[in-house]
């Protein structure tokens, strides 16, 4: 399996630092730039950014580029639509603590791979967390600009869109699409094999299930609030495709 580049860089090298600290800067520049995050996301998205480069090695600054292209597009569609509706995203973009429940377990897994010598099993873990990141979002921001209702993941009843818990048919394949561009990326950077990018990207999309599940049974009741749902159901891509990865012995 082909690693990231950095797996034999130290952490403290300048030689690694340069080109991560260079990255972080353009990418929270230009992401508050493109009001796709506030100020306070914008300095969570470049603690994000510097540890998957300083850890991961510019496969996983693509990525996260990635990711936050795919989010952003689907924030901007529909949005008058979504404004009317009540449930577009605010126009400063997404402050810090939304930024970390999407993408805190990728960055917890970026520097587990460094600190655990390179076992791979991290590697597929971050994918999946991204994937999942960017199939929550994307799902949720075509459902609601392209649907008119939905139905509840747990027992099927119709909706409204944007309902906590809801699912609808242009939402759910435009996640499915966005888990599969993410992975797709990371087998062609070379960050993952194709089996392991295809575990990454069934993974993802059990965690975005349980988005919804969650969301269904707890955000409603108000026992969790999104930014907990969202980093658990990362969390559960991750794991999910780390335990998959290991036990099936694909790398």
């Amino acid at each position: 399996m082909q690693l990231s580049a950095l797996a034999a860089v130290g952490f403290f090298s300048l030689t690694g630092l340069w080109p991560a600290l260079l990255a972080t800067f353009v990418f929270a520049a230009l992401a508050r730039w493109m009001r796709g995050v506030s100020r306070s996301g914008a300095v969570a998205g470049a603690l994000v950014c510097f540890l998957l480069y300083a850890c991961e090695g510019w496969q996983a600054f693509v990525l996260l580029a990635a990711v936050f292209l795919l989010t952003w597009a689907a924030t901007h569609v529909g949005y008058e639509r979504k404004q009317r509706l009540g449930t577009a995203e605010k126009s400063e973009g997404r402050k810090a603590s939304q930024i970390l429940a999407n993408l805190g377990v990728a960055a917890g897994s970026a520097v587990l791979f460094l600190y655990s010598g390179g076992r791979p099993i991290f590697l597929a873990a971050l994918v999946a967390a991204l994937a999942e990141a960017a199939a929550d979002t994307v799902s949720s921001e075509i459902g609601q600009a392209m649907s008119d209702q939905a139905r509840m993941i747990t027992n099927w009843k119709p909706v409204p869109a944007g309902t906590d818990g809801a699912v609808s048919w242009a939402g759910t394949l435009a996640g499915v699409a966005a888990a599969g561009s993410i992975s797709l990326i990371s087998n062609l950077t070379g960050l993952l094999p194709l089996r392991v990018s295809g575990i990454a990207l069934l993974a993802a999309i059990l965690g975005t299930f349980c988005d919804s599940y969650l969301g269904a049974w707890l955000e409603r009741r108000h026992l969790l609030k999104n930014d907990a749902v969202n980093l658990l159901s990362t969390l559960v891509a991750a794991a999910v495709a780390a335990f998959l990865v290991k036990n099936l012995q694909l790398i």
